[in-house]
């Protein structure tokens, strides 16, 4: 089946696509986007793309499309971004910015990428597959505390002291290496089911969240995406948990000046100071249809601001 990129219209809608304009996709993937965006582009419209998955970086659909000289295609994470955009003069003239959080598909389908607890494979997590710190390296040193924080803050998981306890105790007697040693413990700890959810589900997302530090990366790839983006200039961003919405969310309020709090009434209209950027309305969510076509698509929100 062929990769179907989350609320692909909804973006190119929001991203106001100009003919001769310049877009970054900051998250490649296998290209979806991407090509959206490069299929309005007329010949002096320019799309620059990241991503740190070499995986994407070296898929076919990467290789065709680095073939339309519209197109470039770099390695990197999110934090590379400004950097990038500087090396190429570009600062303050860029259209349009998508991002596409989370985990691809591609990633979560390969056993051997250890994204899935569905499918046994080494316990790797790394979305940067040629970074030196594996999940199964993290999880067989890092102290009880330390796992039972990031079980609670980045899986949300109410059960992560009892959790933490029994990893540490595990790997005690025999390191912890594939997706279906870490699964099976979890569903061997003791912890309530949720009917819906698997139980290694939240601890899986918070040991990839720690492993690529992935909510610090969203933090700093925000901001730099004001100081690149022109005036008028949109930023598209699609998150699939509330930790990143979360982010995103104060983001777009606290750049638009939202939060201004002035100590004492009454104040002047111009002593306001004017924020950086503008949120274009509520967030959007994908319709019944793509939903049904691309499960995936359930829990994307996307949220959408502007550049003053």
């Amino acid at each position: 089946m062929p990769h179907q990129p989350v609320m692909l219209p909804q973006a190119l809608e929001q991203l106001a696509i100009k003919e001769d304009g310049i877009y970054v996709d900051c998250t490649f993937g296998r290209g979806g986007h991407s090509q959206g965006i490069l299929d309005l582009l007329g010949a002096k419209g320019r799309l620059l793309a990241l991503d740190r998955d070499y995986d994407a970086i070296n898929s076919n659909t990467a290789t065709l499309m680095r073939k339309d000289p519209r197109f470039i295609l770099r390695h990197g994470r999110f934090s590379t971004l400004e950097t990038w955009m500087k090396e190429a003069d570009l600062i303050e003239k860029i259209d349009g910015i998508v991002m596409d959080l989370g985990v691809s598909s591609p990633q979560l389908d390969d056993p051997d990428r250890g994204f899935s607890f569905m499918r046994n494979g080494p316990l790797d997590m790394r979305m940067d597959n040629s970074a030196d710190l594996s999940a199964a390296d993290w999880l067989n040193q890092v102290s009880e505390q330390d796992l039972s924080r990031v079980l609670h803050e980045y899986g949300e998981e109410r059960f992560a002291n009892r959790i933490a306890q029994a990893i540490v105790k595990a790997r005690a007697v025999r390191p912890i290496v594939t997706t279906r040693d870490l699964a099976e413990l979890i569903e061997n700890a003791g912890v309530k089911r949720d009917p819906y959810k698997h139980p290694a589900t939240r601890v899986f997302q918070a040991i990839r969240i720690e492993i690529n530090k992935e909510l610090e990366e969203l933090k700093t790839v925000l901001q730099q995406s004001i100081n690149v983006l022109k005036h008028g200039g949109r930023l598209v961003v699609i998150s699939f948990h509330s930790l990143e919405d979360r982010i995103v969310k104060q983001f777009i309020r606290n750049e638009s000046g939202a939060k201004y709090d002035p100590g004492r009434l009454p104040v002047k209209q111009a002593d306001i100071p004017q924020g950086r950027i503008i949120g274009k309305g509520k967030p959007l969510t994908a319709g019944a249809l793509e939903i049904e076509q691309n499960p995936r698509a359930r829990s994307a929100i996307m949220r959408v601001a502007e550049k003053r």
